[in-house]
C-alpha cells in the first residue's frame, strides 16, 4: 500500500471520528437545535486533527442535514436535527401479519446478525466479487456521460445485443426491437402488468408461486387464481378447466427451476399449456430468473411460442448482484413499444447506465460462465447435504431439484410452518413458511429453505428448537 493510500485511509478515519463526536453531542443533548458548533480551529486542536479534516466533517454533517452553515458566522445544529431513532423504529416489525410481504420485509430489513434461510438470494461470498470489482474499476475510464446521464429508453444497446445472443441459446429468436432493459426483474413484471391489466382482471399463478407475484398483483388490484403445481409444471387438466371457467387475462410462471418448488416444466406439459393458452387468448409471463442455474436447459415456453403470446423476463440479481440491478423483457415488437412508453412514464428512461455497464462487462469478460459452472457444482453438493440434515429432523423435500438453491419441504407431524417461522424469528432466524407462497392457503405444513444460507450451526440449533416449540409436535 503506497503512502498516499495510507494517508487517505487515516484522513477518512479521522473525519469519521469528528463526525461521530458531533453526532454524540447532539444525541446526548450537549448540543441542541440552534446551538453553535466549536470553530474549525478550536475543534481541530481539541481532537488533534487538521483543520481540513474538521472542514470535511462539517461539510458531510451539513449534507446529512444535522448541521447548517451560516455565512461568516460558523456552523450550527439544524433546527430539524432528529433525535436518535428508537430501536423499534429501525428493526422490522416482528408481529406483522404473515402475508406475501412478510418474508421480504423480514429479510430485507434484517441486520447482519440475522440468519436468512428463508430469503431468496445467495450469500455475498458466493457471488463473483472479483469480476464485479473489475467492472466497477473500469467505470473510472468510462466516458463522463455514462456516469451522469439518464439511461436510454430501451437500455444499453451492447447489453441488449448480448442478451439476444443468450436468448438464442434457449432457441428464443428475438430481434433488437423485441427486447428492452428494465430496472429489475420485478419492474419488468410490473410494467407488463401495467400494460395488460385493469383492476379486477383475473390472473392465473401457480399454487404455490413466488410470493412477490402475489404481492405485485395485489398492488394492481387483480383477482388471483391459483393452479396446482406438479413436478413437471402446472396441473394441465386443472389449468385447462380454469381457463374455461375463469377466463384469466394473464398467467405468470417460472418454467425453469420453479420458485418455490424447484420443479421443471416438461416438454409435454409446455405444449399443452400453449395449446390451451392459444384457445383462450391467454398471455403468459415466463420468468426465467433461475434459468442459468440449470445443469442442462429445459423447455422454454418463449422458444416454443416464438414470443407470440409469451413474454420472457429475467434479471441477474440471483447470479451476479442484487445491488447492481437490471432486468429485461423480450416480447412482440409492438408490445415493446408500449412497454417502453410505460417505462419512460414511470422511470424516465431505462435502467442505470452504470448498472448495465457493470453487468455487460462481467458477462463479456469470460468469467461469468466459469462462475456459473462452479456455482452449479457447489449448489449440487449443498442441496444434497442440506436435504440430508433436514431429513434427520423429519423435514422431507417435496422433490430434489435439478438445480438452484431452494428446497420445498414438508414439515414433520403436521406442524404449522407459520408458527415455526415465528418461533425462529424470536432467535433472529428468518424462515419462509409455505402459505406466503400459496393462493389457496393450502401449504401450511410446507416451508421453503435456501440451502446456500444454511451453513451456520446456530441456524440448525434454532430450527430444532422452533420445531419442538411449535403446535402439533408429537414428541420429537
Amino acid at each position: 500500500m503506497d503512502t498516499d493510500t495510507r494517508m487517505k485511509g487515516r484522513n477518512g478515519t479521522r473525519t469519521a471520528d469528528v463526525m461521530s463526536a458531533v453526532r454524540a453531542k447532539v444525541a446526548g443533548r450537549a448540543l441542541s437545535a440552534g446551538d453553535r458548533l466549536p470553530s474549525i480551529r478550536s475543534l481541530a486542536a481539541t481532537m488533534d486533527v487538521s483543520p481540513s479534516t474538521v472542514v470535511e466533517a462539517y461539510d458531510r454533517l451539513a449534507a446529512e442535514g444535522l448541521i447548517r452553515a451560516r455565512r461568516g458566522s460558523g456552523f450550527y445544529v439544524s433546527p430539524m436535527a432528529a433525535p436518535p431513532l428508537a430501536l423499534a423504529e429501525v428493526e422490522p416489525r416482528r408481529d406483522r401479519e404473515v402475508d406475501p410481504f412478510w418474508v421480504s420485509r423480514q429479510s430485507l430489513d434484517a441486520d447482519a446478525a440475522v440468519l436468512k434461510p428463508g430469503c431468496g438470494w445467495l450469500p455475498a461470498d458466493w457471488m463473483p466479487e472479483a469480476g464485479l470489482r473489475r467492472a466497477v474499476r473500469a467505470l473510472a475510464r468510462a466516458d463522463e456521460s455514462l456516469l451522469t446521464d439518464y439511461g436510454s429508453t430501451r437500455g444499453a444497446l451492447a447489453l441488449r445485443r448480448l442478451l439476444i445472443t443468450r436468448l438464442a441459446e434457449d432457441a428464443v429468436e428475438a430481434s433488437v426491437d423485441q427486447l428492452m432493459l428494465t430496472g429489475s426483474g420485478t419492474q419488468a413484471t410490473d410494467l407488463v402488468c401495467r400494460f395488460l391489466l385493469r383492476p379486477g382482471d383475473t390472473v392465473l399463478v401457480d399454487d404455490p408461486c413466488y410470493f412477490n407475484f402475489r404481492a405485485l398483483l395485489r398492488a394492481h388490484q387483480a383477482r388471483i387464481v391459483g393452479v396446482p403445481t406438479t413436478p413437471s409444471g402446472p396441473d394441465v387438466a386443472r389449468f385447462e378447466q380454469i381457463l374455461g371457467s375463469e377466463r384469466p387475462r394473464l398467467y405468470i410462471t417460472n418454467s425453469a427451476l420453479h420458485n418455490p418448488t424447484g420443479a421443471t416444466l416438461s416438454l409435454a406439459t409446455a405444449h399443452r399449456l400453449l395449446t390451451a393458452a392459444a384457445a383462450h387468448d391467454l398471455t403468459i409471463i415466463e420468468d426465467d430468473i433461475f434459468g442459468d442455474f440449470e445443469p442442462e436447459r429445459s423447455p422454454r415456453l418463449a422458444a416454443l411460442d416464438g414470443l407470440t403470446r409469451v413474454i420472457r423476463i429475467g434479471s441477474f440479481s440471483k447470479t451476479l448482484s442484487a445491488s447492481v440491478r437490471c432486468g429485461y423483457i423480450a416480447a412482440r415488437a409492438d408490445w415493446i413499444e408500449h412497454l417502453v412508453d410505460l417505462q419512460v412514464a414511470t422511470s424516465f428512461g431505462g435502467p442505470s447506465p452504470v448498472a448495465t455497464e457493470i453487468i455487460e462487462k462481467v458477462l463479456v469478460g469470460g468469467s461469468y460462465r466459469k462462475h456459473m459452472d462452479e456455482l452449479r457444482q457447489r449448489l449440487t453438493r449443498t442441496r444434497r447435504d442440506v436435504a440430508r440434515k433436514l431429513q434427520a429432523l423429519g423435514i422431507e423435500p417435496w422433490l430434489m431439484p435439478r438445480g438452484g438453491f431452494f428446497l420445498w419441504c414438508r414439515l414433520p407431524d403436521g406442524l404449522d410452518a407459520t408458527a415455526v417461522a415465528r418461533a425462529a424469528l424470536e432467535e433472529n432466524v428468518v424462515l419462509a413458511p409455505g402459505n406466503v407462497f400459496s393462493v389457496s392457503q393450502s401449504a401450511s405444513h410446507f416451508m421453503r429453505f435456501n440451502v446456500a444460507q444454511m451453513s451456520e450451526p446456530r441456524m440448525w440449533d434454532v430450527l430444532r428448537r422452533a420445531l419442538k416449540s411449535a403446535p402439533g409436535m408429537t414428541g420429537r
